[in-house]
């Protein structure tokens, strides 16, 4: 008897589970805001982030600036980035201590800087964090895209949330009332109130006989569901304000089929998705991992056949570097696109790219060897955020380098694996970011300061 009643405990707890599992892993499109902030948001500027991921890191080679400082000269990679040079900050010198000899873990904590051992959960990345400022004056906290399903977002629990890699899918939700109409959303979404109400019944009946790790577990999950329930509530109050309405030209943009195989169509159409939902005030924090570490896309339009995983393993043959200094030119042209769209789209608070911070790069800098500091990162807009740019801010100058040896590899990749600088912790800058934003807060994960020279 005692091993049957084992046997239906099993059970119970498995199904508890697998149901606060299935609740939490829903769409990311739920969270709005409540009626009352619409006057806040018609009179305060808006404050937005976006972060652009590049998979196993770059021909470091080329895209290094040698030059600290405002007269620096544009790497052969970052040159499509020349128009913009009042608009952005490349930066050198920076990684995440907890990354250093971990690779294939590198997007996990690009945003967290979280530990990353076989035993450690991941913490709340910095766009959620972000997101959490703005979701009570955004229609939708935060967008999630990428091209794989690997997402940038992790929650305070460290569960990653879930993503789309489809553009039109997303137009779809953000910008078409469902089928059935309001009454239909709306028993949805009381249905799913609910269900989050036996769930957590459930839960509480479970509570007194769980064991002390169990409990820990079951208190995770908890958290997943009650803040599913706030943003189940915010969905409710948002059924009855109209969608804003989109033209025919931005429609047509990104309400369409993709392929991926078109990477640069691809990519242009999910910047101009995001360009969109900033424009339209849906939401004011976004990321986009443009491809796993173990991947990367191949780029067939510029005659690239292999992933950028394969590329960058390239072992010093002089081909595979000239390929992956060419995908990694073409990435940059594509970030140089969602500039160029920021800057040229205004709301009543001016050019977008004013009031948006933009962070591309990548958490591994020689992907060859899995070298992981010195990370290749630029960051750009936000002038009315506070942020002021126009030169290459280098820690490793800071920190004492004397000079690049791009032309002795062996010597150069070094600052791969070995910080120059100790304190130039890439959550400084992710720090600086949050506080742009209007973040209250002194420390995010492993910072030991902030970015001073990056604020106006």
């Amino acid at each position: 008897m005692s091993n049957i009643a084992a046997r239906r405990w099993e059970l119970n707890r498995r199904h508890v589970l697998r149901g606060l599992g299935a609740t939490v892993a829903l769409p990311f499109l739920d969270c709005m805001r409540p009626m009352r902030a619409f006057a806040e948001v018609a009179q305060a500027s808006p404050r937005r982030s976006v972060f652009i991921y590049l998979p196993n890191g770059v021909n470091t080679l080329d895209f290094q600036i040698r030059e600290a400082g405002a007269n620096y000269t544009f790497s052969k990679i970052l040159s499509p980035l020349a128009k913009h040079r009042a608009n952005i900050t490349p930066i050198s010198g920076l990684y995440h201590p907890h990354g250093l000899g971990h690779h294939h873990n590198c997007q996990k904590i690009w945003l967290t800087g979280g530990k990353v051992g076989a035993t450690d959960r991941n913490t709340i990345s910095m766009d959620q964090l972000m997101a959490q400022k703005t979701a009570e004056v955004t229609r939708y906290t935060s967008l999630e895209l990428s091209s794989d399903g690997d997402t940038l977002a992790w929650t305070a629990d460290g569960i990653r949330l879930p993503s789309e890699r489809t553009p039109s899918v997303v137009f779809k939700r953000m910008f078409e009332a469902p089928a059935g109409g309001l009454n239909t959303q709306r028993r949805n979404l009381d249905r799913k109130g609910s269900i989050l109400d036996l769930v957590l019944d459930d839960a509480k009946k479970l509570d007194s006989q769980l064991g002390q790790a169990d409990r820990g577990r079951l208190e995770q999950y908890l958290t997943s569901v009650r803040e599913v329930e706030i943003r189940t509530e915010r969905s409710s109050k948002w059924l009855d304000t109209p969608l804003p309405k989109v033209d025919a030209a931005a429609r047509a943009r990104v309400d369409r089929a993709v392929s991926q195989q078109l990477v640069g169509e691809y990519f242009r159409t999910m910047y101009d998705l995001i360009v969109l939902a900033f424009q339209t005030d849906m939401t004011r924090v976004a990321t986009f991992s443009s491809g796993s570490e173990g991947q990367g896309l191949p780029i067939p339009e510029i005659q690239i056949k292999q992933d950028r995983h394969s590329l960058s393993h390239h072992n010093g043959n002089v081909k595979r570097l000239e390929e992956l200094t060419a995908s990694d030119t073409f990435n940059v042209q594509q970030f140089a696109y969602l500039l160029d769209r920021l800057a040229e789209t205004s709301d009543t608070h001016g050019p977008l790219l004013d009031t948006t911070m933009t962070l591309f790069g990548s958490g591994m800098s020689y992907g060859h060897s899995h070298g992981n500091a010195n990370l290749p990162l630029v960051l750009a807009g936000g002038a009315k955020l506070g942020l002021k740019h126009g030169r290459h801010l280098d820690f490793n100058r800071a920190g004492g380098l004397a000079d690049y040896q791009l032309t002795n590899p062996r010597e150069h990749y070094r600052l791969c694996f070995s910080p120059v600088n100790q304190k130039a912790v890439m959550s400084n800058l992710l720090l600086t970011m949050g506080q742009a934003m209007g973040l209250d807060i002194n420390r995010f994960a492993d910072s030991n300061g902030t970015l001073a020279e990056l604020r106006a």
